[in-house]
C-alpha cells in the first residue's frame, strides 16, 4: 500500500464476481468513494466503493470487470466521490453516462465541479409547487395538470409512444404568462441505439438541442453506468436550477431499466432480493433519485421530473410503477387500447393523476373554469366508458337519449380532446374551449360538475 495526498493503492483483489471486485486491506475507504482501477497492461477503468467492512472494500467498476485478473491489477482510493465537472455550456451538448462528452464537441471548461449524489433539500427552505407549466398537451394541461418543482412520471408499456411524447413535453413546456422556455436536462438509461437516434433527431429538427443536454446510457453498456446516469444528470439541474436560475425540466427515460441495474448489482452481492428479486432498498434508493427535483424558497429557478417507466407486462402493481406511485406526485398512465385506436398521446385519464393540480390552476393561473371543466370531464368520460360495456351486452338502441349522447361524448373525447397531432402545441385556452365544445354535446342539465354561472359564461350556447 501506498498513501499520497489521501490516494491510497491496493494490489490484494481476493474476488471478482459480475461487475464486483473484493479488495482486502484496505483503510479508511468510504461509501461512493471513487476507484481507479489499473490493469497489468496499463489500462485502466473506474469505479466507485460498495461497501466496506472492517479491512474489505467491495468495489463496483463501471466498464465491467473483463480482463481484471486478481494478480497484476492496482487499485486507487482516491478519497472522493464521483464528481461531475458543471458549466452552462453543457446545454445544447451530448454526454455519456458519466458526463463525458461524446458529441465531438470541445472539452467543456468546468466553472465548478458538484458531487453527482448532490445535496439533500433542507424541507424548511422548500417551496411549494404551484406556478402552472403548460405543455401543450390537452389530457395533461387539462386534466393532469403539471405544476413546475413537481415530480410527474409517465407509466408506459412496452411499444406505446412514450419517447414521442416526452419529446413533445421537452419541446414545448414553457410557464404561462413567463412565455420562458424550460432548460432541458435528458437522461436516456440503458436505451436501444435507435432510440436515442430519435430523440437527437427530434431535438435537432425542432430547434430544442441548443437548449437540451443530453446524458446518453446505451442498452449494451455496462449495468453499473445505469445507476450513474440519472444521478450525473441531475447534478447538473441542480446547478442550473439553482445557481444560474433556470427552470429545468428532466426526463428520465427508462427507470425500468435503472431499476433492472439495480437488481442485478444486488445479485451479484448476494443480498436478500425482495419483492420479485428486486433489492429492498429499492423504495429509498428510487427517493434518492425522485426527491431531487423542487423548488428552493429564495432561488428562482426550479427542477420539474417526469421519470418514464415502462411497467413489464403493463401491470401497474408490479414493483417498479408501484413505489414510483408512493414517491411521486401522481402520475400519466398511457392506454394500449388507446393506442390501438390510433389515438395519439394514448393517455387513459381515468387511471392518471396529478395531486399537484388544483394549486397549480384557476383564476391568475389558467382560468376560473378549469377545475370544474375537469371534473366534468372526468364525470362524463367515465359513464361513457361504463354504457360501452353495458352497450356491448344489451345493444346501443336499447339505451335511453341521454346515455347515447354519453356513448357519443366519450367517443368525441377520445378523438377530439384527446387525440392531437405530434407537434400541435395547445394553449390552455384552447384546450378549455375544446372541451366546453365537446361537453356541449351532453344536456345542460346533465353538466352537475360545472356551476350555472360557468356554463354561462363558456358554454357555447350562450356565446353565440
Amino acid at each position: 500500500m501506498s498513501s499520497l495526498y489521501g490516494i491510497r493503492e491496493y494490489s490484494k483483489i481476493v474476488e471478482i464476481k459480475g461487475p464486483l471486485i473484493v479488495v482486502e486491506g484496505v483503510s479508511k475507504a468510504s461509501y461512493d468513494e471513487i476507484v481507479e482501477i489499473e490493469l497489468s497492461d496499463g489500462r485502466r477503468r473506474r469505479g466507485r466503493v460498495l461497501d466496506v467492512s472492517k479491512n474489505i472494500a467491495i468495489v463496483q467498476v463501471f466498464e465491467g470487470t473483463t480482463g481484471i485478473t486478481t494478480t497484476g491489477t492496482r487499485v486507487r482510493f482516491l478519497g472522493r466521490p464521483l464528481e461531475l465537472p458543471v458549466s452552462e455550456d453543457m446545454l445544447g451538448r451530448i454526454f455519456n453516462g458519466l458526463g463525458e462528452p461524446i458529441d465531438n464537441g470541445p472539452e467543456i471548461v468546468a466553472e465548478e465541479k458538484y458531487d453527482i449524489n448532490g445535496s439533500p433539500i433542507n424541507p424548511a427552505v422548500r417551496a411549494y409547487p404551484e406556478d402552472f407549466i403548460q405543455t401543450g398537451v390537452s389530457a395533461i394541461d387539462g386534466m393532469n395538470t403539471l405544476v413546475r418543482g413537481q415530480k410527474l412520471p409517465i407509466f408506459s408499456g412496452s411499444g406505446l409512444p412514450h419517447n414521442i411524447l416526452a419529446a413533445q413535453i421537452a419541446r414545448q413546456a414553457t410557464v404561462k404568462g413567463e412565455g420562458e422556455e424550460f432548460g432541458v436536462v435528458f437522461a436516456a438509461i440503458g436505451i436501444k441505439y435507435d432510440d436515442y437516434l430519435f430523440f437527437r433527431k427530434f431535438f435537432e429538427e425542432t430547434g430544442a438541442l441548443n437548449r437540451v443536454a443530453m446524458f446518453v446510457n446505451l442498452a449494451d453498456e455496462p449495468a453499473m453506468i445505469r445507476l450513474v446516469t440519472p444521478r450525473v444528470a441531475l447534478t447538473l439541474a441542480e446547478y442550473l436550477a439553482y445557481e444560474k436560475d433556470l427552470h429545468i425540466l428532466v426526463i428520465l427515460t427508462d427507470m425500468t431499466n435503472y431499476a433492472e441495474a439495480l437488481r442485478e448489482i444486488s445479485s451479484s452481492r448476494e443480498e436478500v432480493p425482495g419483492r420479485q428479486g428486486y433489492p429492498g432498498y429499492m423504495y429509498s434508493d428510487l427517493a434518492s433519485i425522485y426527491e431531487r427535483a423542487g423548488r428552493v424558497h429564495g432561488k428562482k429557478g426550479s427542477i420539474t421530473q417526469i421519470p418514464i417507466l415502462t411497467m413489464p407486462n403493463d401491470d401497474i402493481t408490479h414493483p417498479i410503477p408501484d413505489l414510483t406511485g408512493y414517491i411521486t406526485e401522481g402520475q400519466i398512465v398511457l392506454s394500449r387500447d388507446l393506442y390501438n385506436k390510433g389515438i395519439y398521446p394514448p393517455i387513459n385519464v381515468l387511471m392518471s393523476l396529478s395531486r399537484l393540480m388544483k394549486e397549480g390552476i384557476g383564476p391568475g393561473k389558467t382560468r376560473d373554469d378549469h377545475a370544474q371543466v375537469s371534473d366534468q370531464l372526468y364525470a362524463s368520460y367515465s359513464r361513457g366508458v361504463d354504457l360501452r360495456s353495458l352497450a356491448a351486452v344489451v345493444g346501443e338502441e336499447s339505451l335511453s337519449d341521454t346515455d347515447r349522447k354519453f356513448l357519443k361524448f366519450a367517443d368525441l373525447f377520445e378523438k377530439k380532446f384527446l387525440s392531437q397531432g405530434i407537434r400541435e402545441n395547445r394553449s390552455i385556452e384552447n384546450t378549455l374551449d375544446l372541451a366546453w365544445n365537446i361537453l356541449s354535446e351532453i344536456p345542460e342539465e346533465e353538466l352537475t360538475n360545472i356551476k350555472e354561472e360557468m356554463i354561462k359564461k363558456y358554454h357555447p350556447k350562450y356565446k353565440k
